[in-house]
């Protein structure tokens, strides 16, 4: 059996150009990086402004397990299979970090027959937005020890410096560092911190930006520390905005790719959902949104994570009204939130699939409070039994759910023409009322309760001492009125990862609250969740090579 990369290695693309043309982009409207990558350049952009929007599907997924779920690989079929429909298509995915592809999860270019290409260039080194993110961020830091150094002319109190440095990897060791030892000209000794790149708060402004005017406004407010006086001091403050523009300048614009199918794929921005906000970038959807009849778009992890900060946040802050949600999961996941043994997920298991859908179950229900129509996808392995189909098929559509079974990491577009379908006649006959959650105006711990006891499922929300002093004066400073952005892990709908299904009577346990001014929200980390992972007693970098004629190897 072939490996993802070298299914994507031996695939016939497309030039870019030709790929665009499919959308009615012309060769001047991008800006090419190489023959299959382009950035869409703002001129087309604003040019399209005026278009109608086509319609916006959501793709998410029950809590991930080791059995592997295919979200993404559900999303790239699922617009190839549009393709096969004769119907104007595309896909607008996140960019992956290089922390995941060298750690254990791997790349998130899809699998098998449904991928995004070229697979090695997204999940290496791309367009270069991360590292520009990553030379932004740490401009700033650097200009935040410089101003101390030469003055501090704004009283900040180096107790209270909240900007982190960061870089695309993950580092253990970076998280908790010591910064300015040496002489006096070294700089000011104090702590410091590293948090993973897409852990950055300029990640999240990028990702909500609507334009270049709209990201100088929100790097401006950037909160970077507290002065002496227990006040906020902002990235414009210490006169960072503009040099961080000039590094962001080409990696607000959307990238360009294409599927094995060479359907088109708008690969853009790329936060994590359990420690950000998880969606790919604003620009890029709505961009998409004005290129095509229907864009299929997806948010990391769980429903619980991704698909909650997608409608609090993203639709919120950009007035996305999203049409219908495809939900992902697997027989095996399923089995395996009942209690199945990885090594065991291939034998049928009719009572442990009948109490690991639970986790199914909580998610679908989550997903209709936003009144938006929920079509559950089976994402199919060749050892799932007809009477395991049959189980869950029946559940969803009691549950007012189309289902459709999804075979497309082994069949490409053909493989999701039943979902496809499915989609299409959810989109012709139930109509979406989207609407948020919860009242952003709520003060901030009614609002984090909101998600944890309505989206989780918890019985009780417990605030650290320290979380409930930084509430307060987040709340006195006027950030009180920003939607929740919250910071869990995602294998469990508690902050526990080891409580599988669906689990009840759980606290969920807040200890560290900030706000992301720039980004417009509120940022609650709950339990052990760390905003720079480490790496596995086995990385996947252990398996990652390059032959003498460049040809890389062992990347999935």
């Amino acid at each position: 059996m072939k490996t993802d990369i070298e299914i994507a290695q031996e695939a016939e693309l497309l030039p870019i150009t030709e790929v665009a043309k499919s959308l009615g982009l012309e060769s001047e409207d991008l800006e090419l990086y190489g023959k299959y990558k382009a950035k869409i350049s703002e001129e087309y952009l604003q040019k399209i402004e005026n278009n109608e929007n086509g319609k916006l599907i959501l793709v998410t997924a029950i809590n991930p397990t080791p059995a592997g779920e295919g979200k993404t690989t559900t999303s790239v079929g699922l617009g190839q299979a549009f393709g096969k429909l004769g119907k104007k298509a595309v896909i607008a995915l996140r960019e992956p970090s290089l922390g995941p592809c060298f750690g254990i999860k791997g790349g998130a270019a899809g699998g098998g027959m449904a991928q995004v290409v070229p697979m090695e260039d997204l999940n290496l080194h791309f367009t270069g937005d991360f590292h520009a993110i990553t030379s932004a961020n740490n401009l700033c830091a650097a200009l935040l020890d410089n101003h101390i150094q030469q003055g501090n002319a704004l009283g900040i109190d180096t107790r209270q410096i909240v900007w982190k440095r960061c870089l695309d990897m993950n580092d253990r060791v970076l998280r908790n560092i010591v910064v300015g030892m040496g002489s006096k000209m070294d700089g000011f000794v104090r702590e410091d911190h590293f948090v993973i790149t897409v852990a950055s708060e300029i990640m999240a402004v990028l990702c909500l930006a609507e334009n270049m005017e709209d990201l100088k406004k929100r790097l401006d407010r950037m909160v970077v520390a507290y002065n002496y006086a227990g006040e906020p001091v902002t990235a414009g403050q210490i006169q960072a905005t503009g040099a961080m523009a000039a590094l962001l300048k080409d990696a607000i614009k959307p990238n360009l790719i294409q599927t094995l199918e060479h359907t088109p794929a708008i690969v853009h921005g790329g936060p994590f959902a359990n420690i950000a906000h998880g969606c790919n970038s604003v620009r890029a959807t709505k961009a998409a949104l004005k290129m095509a009849d229907y864009v299929i778009t997806e948010a990391g992890f769980g429903a619980d994570l991704g698909a909650e900060k997608f409608f609090d946040i993203k639709c919120r802050q950009a007035g996305l009204h999203p049409d219908a949600v495809v939900l992902v999961a697997t027989i095996r996941a399923l089995k395996y939130n009942g209690g199945v043994a990885k090594k065991d997920l291939n034998t049928e298991n009719m009572d442990a699939l009948a109490k690991g859908i639970a986790n199914l179950e909580k998610h679908i229900e989550n997903l209709q409070r936003y009144n938006v129509p929920v079509v559950v996808t089976l994402n199919a392995f060749i050892t799932d039994t007809e009477e395991e189909i049959a189980f869950v098929r029946n559940f969803c559509q009691e549950r007012n759910c189309e289902f459709a079974l999804s075979k497309v990491w082994e069949h490409g577009g053909e493989g999701g023409i039943e979902l496809a379908n499915a989609v299409l006649h959810t989109l012709e006959t139930k109509k979406s009322n989207f609407a948020p959650l919860y009242d952003e105006k709520l003060p901030i711990k009614e609002k984090i309760s909101c998600i944890a006891k309505e989206i989780y499922g918890a019985k009780e929300v417990v605030f650290s001492s320290a979380a409930s002093k930084q509430i307060e004066r987040l709340t006195t400073q006027g950030y009180g009125e920003l939607p929740i952005c919250m910071a869990k892990n995602q294998y469990s709908l508690s902050d526990d990862p080891t409580l599988l299904g669906r689990p009840k009577d759980f606290v969920i346990n807040i200890r560290e609250v900030y706000v992301s001014a720039g980004a417009g929200f509120v940022v609650a980390l709950t339990g052990t969740i760390m905003t720079m992972p480490g790496l596995p007693k086995e990385p996947a970098a252990y398996n990652i090579d390059v032959t003498d004629q460049g040809v890389i190897t062992g990347l999935f």
